[in-house]
């Protein structure tokens, strides 16, 4: 429960923060910029739901490698022994895996998207909305295995640290454990993000539709007499 609300919450403040971010660098820069609109608007977007994200991340680590009865016994837990920091352990390597993932997969998307809808002359319905996320998501997902990697080493250390920051935790993983290192869950996580890009971007899309028909409803076709 509190995993999916806060999940919940961040989806909503990212949202929140990139369509207006997007739109307003539209409108500001030239047509042939606007991949760079979406890949800013994404790095936007992550930065603002980070603040719930991190530590919604943090939690779900520690509960998967600790023995916690519940989230709020982790939160408890975390802040006696690390302080308020501890939700916020492995921030920057957090940041250097989700701000490229999230400028990548909305980049890509977006590019699709309008491609899509350059060659078709209509826009995408909800499968292909849908099938355009899960390419999305697959692609960023393998992109990004290699900062996912280091993110979870990072947070599930705890107090005990083993690694000394990024660069560090780099340096240890390849003298360890070699390259490949870097790669491991690769097949699962292009699967999950996947099917995940395909859920968010096609109910994402859905809703924009339904608010923006709020809106701007439809005239009223009149009753021809017989």
């Amino acid at each position: 429960m509190f995993y999916n609300f806060t999940i919940i919450s961040a989806t909503a403040i990212f949202v929140g923060v990139y369509e207006p971010t997007k739109q307003t660098l539209l409108n500001s820069l030239p047509e042939n910029l606007n991949a760079l609109a979406h890949l800013t608007a994404g790095v936007v977007g992550g930065v603002a739901s980070s603040i719930i994200r991190v530590p919604t991340e943090v939690v779900k680590q520690r509960m998967q490698t600790s023995h916690f009865a519940s989230a709020s016994n982790a939160v408890q837990a975390i802040v006696s022994r690390e302080g308020f920091k501890g939700l916020y352990a492995g921030y920057g390597s957090f940041l250097l895996r989700d701000l490229p993932f999230d400028a990548i997969q909305f980049c890509i998307y977006e590019q699709l998207r309008i491609g899509y809808k350059l060659a078709a002359q209509r826009d995408p319905n909800d499968p292909e909305n849908a099938l355009i996320g899960a390419f999305s998501g697959a692609v960023t997902g393998a992109i990004t295995t290699p900062f996912d990697v280091i993110k979870t080493r990072l947070m599930v250390q705890g107090s005990n640290s083993q690694y000394q920051g990024i660069r560090d935790c780099c340096r240890t993983i390849m003298k360890e454990e070699g390259a490949r290192a870097f790669l491991k869950g690769m097949g699962p996580r292009v699967l999950w993000i996947g099917l995940g890009g395909a859920i968010f971007f096609g109910v994402l899309e859905k809703t924009k539709q339904m608010l923006a028909n709020q809106r701007h409803p439809l005239p009223e076709k009149p009753i021809q007499s017989q």
